[in-house]
């Protein structure tokens, strides 16, 4: 274990972290960030979602979280501050503990072990895939081109004019096709509950009946469609019929990655998102969450920034103030020596 005492550690490098490691290295703050492995790549948001129409400056982009902030990051550290930053890349933590001297213990996936005095966890959360014949890689084809999509406030416009499927059994999967049937003036709409009842109450049903929303309950087998060539044309069920649909939403809910702050004390709200107060700070002192990961806000982009910003700006007003403090101490005992 390194004897050095990081200032501020950022674990996670999607749309949160990547935030909070600029912010705080503009706020010329020394920074270590912590992207995670391959592993943890795999299951983050930031390296699948691809194009993104509600953010302005990042459409043009393969990769609309991961590619422009790795860019950022990249001009940041050939500026003046730049020494600020340091990316343990490949490198997530695996365990957070906070010692009786306030300082923190990061785990490192390398083995290596790192003393911090601020920590900010951005490690996000993951949408629950549907499974399809006990597999939920079947679905990856067509999400990974956005014929099927996650996001209604990201991705709802993409529906436009088109046959919708819904895939979801809960109340969220009822209010996304009604939200979209009113929005986007779909033509048709259908809830695929996939083998499960429905959860939603008699007045959403009305709902539903009233737009003419259809409620297909049998499990799904297949997707019919070729997303070689940027087609999907609906579901095969398991009854051998098939629902025709050439644009879909899944709402299941989400995984939420909150283990590296329950493990250190960290409490959550019943959903397992982490409860801060309006900077950004946990339950545990100095231990903070910026993005996806933190309670009661929009899982979005530009809310991502806004909360890494918060996080990064209250640290470096606690580092200040605890330099200046020491300064004044150091200039009162100077001026009362002479004395």
């Amino acid at each position: 274990m390194s004897n050095k005492i990081i200032p501020i550690a950022v674990v996670g490098a999607g749309a949160a972290g990547s935030m909070a490691a600029l912010r705080a290295g503009l706020n010329n703050d020394e920074i270590h960030l912590f992207p995670g492995n391959a592993k943890h790549k795999k299951k983050s948001r930031a390296q699948w979602v691809t194009k993104i129409e509600n953010v302005p400056g990042l459409s043009k982009y393969r990769r609309g979280i991961s590619d422009p902030h790795k860019e950022s990051l990249e001009e940041f550290m050939e500026s003046p501050l730049g020494h600020k930053l340091h990316v343990h890349k490949n490198v997530g933590i695996s365990k957070i503990e906070k010692l009786d001297d306030g300082l923190f213990r990061l785990e490192g996936t390398n083995d290596e072990t790192f003393l911090a005095q601020f920590v900010i966890i951005a490690t996000g959360v993951m949408d629950v895939q549907p499974e399809i014949e006990g597999s939920i890689k079947t679905i990856f084809p067509y999400a990974n081109i956005q014929l099927i999509d996650y996001c209604i406030r990201c991705d709802g416009h993409r529906s436009y004019g088109k046959e919708t499927g819904v895939i979801g059994h809960g109340p969220g999967a009822a209010w996304v096709a009604i939200m979209l049937k009113e929005r986007y003036e779909l033509p048709n709409a259908v809830v695929l509950t996939n083998g499960l009842e429905p959860e939603w109450d008699e007045n959403t049903q009305d709902i539903l009946d009233m737009y003419n929303i259809d409620v297909v309950k049998e499990p799904i087998v297949d997707f019919l469609g070729n997303p070689k060539e940027g087609i999907l044309e609906g579901a095969t069920l398991e009854n051998g019929h098939s629902v025709y649909f050439d644009f879909a939403f899944v709402s299941l809910g989400m995984l939420v990655y909150n283990k590296l702050a329950t493990d250190v004390g960290a409490d959550v709200d019943e959903r397992g998102f982490v409860i801060t107060n309006d900077k950004g700070e946990s339950t545990v002192s100095n231990l903070y969450v910026a993005g996806d990961l933190r309670a009661n806000t929009k899982k979005q982009i530009y809310t991502a920034w806004d909360t890494a910003v918060d996080s990064a700006d209250d640290i470096n007003g606690k580092i200040r103030k605890e330099r200046r403090n020491k300064l004044l101490e150091q200039h009162k005992n100077r001026r009362f020596s002479h004395v």
